[in-house]
């Protein structure tokens, strides 16, 4: 079943590991941060240390799942390029595969924000016409987002009615 998701004839190149540890650092603000101020509040006002213990150990659980979830999810994402299109690959449990021609490309969208930019990964997005297309490719190293904006660009002017 999982050869409905190999590449067509290339190999599938990963996105950077830097992805994965930005979105372990993001598990630990999003989810320690607000454990340990809702641990503070109990413990101060309620004095309910088996609440105290109760949302901590909660706020640790989510913490350890998105740890080995950003580490799976870093590995499912990939993208094959080859003569006639680009595909993007994403998901753990619901895989996704995105044929895109480049014939189709209107437009290549990269951004950064300040923590990608930080850990030089950048977001490299394919736009059709279509609204429904979804080929975004997150935690692309900097000059590999460079290298695919500038070939994609290029292609779609060769290809067809794109950019």
């Amino acid at each position: 079943m999982d050869s409905l998701f190999d590449p067509p004839a290339e190999a599938w190149q990963p996105v950077s590991v830097a992805l994965r540890t930005l979105h372990r650092l993001m598990f630990v603000v999003w989810i320690g941060v607000p454990t340990a101020i809702a641990c503070v509040a109990v413990a101060l006002v309620l004095q309910w240390w088996w609440l105290v213990a109760l949302l901590a150990a909660a706020g640790l659980a989510g913490i350890v799942w998105g740890w080995f979830w950003a580490a799976r999810s870093q590995a499912a994402w990939g993208f094959a390029e080859n003569a006639e299109d680009l595909w993007i690959r994403r998901g753990v449990a619901w895989k996704r595969l995105v044929a895109v021609p480049y014939g189709r490309v209107q437009y290549v969208d990269v951004t950064a924000g300040p923590l990608q930019r930080a850990y030089g990964i950048a977001t490299v997005s394919l736009h059709t016409a279509s609204s429904s297309t979804s080929a975004v490719i997150p935690g692309v190293p900097a000059d590999d987002a460079v290298r695919l904006r500038d070939r994609l660009t290029e292609l779609g002017k060769t290809r067809g009615s794109g950019i």
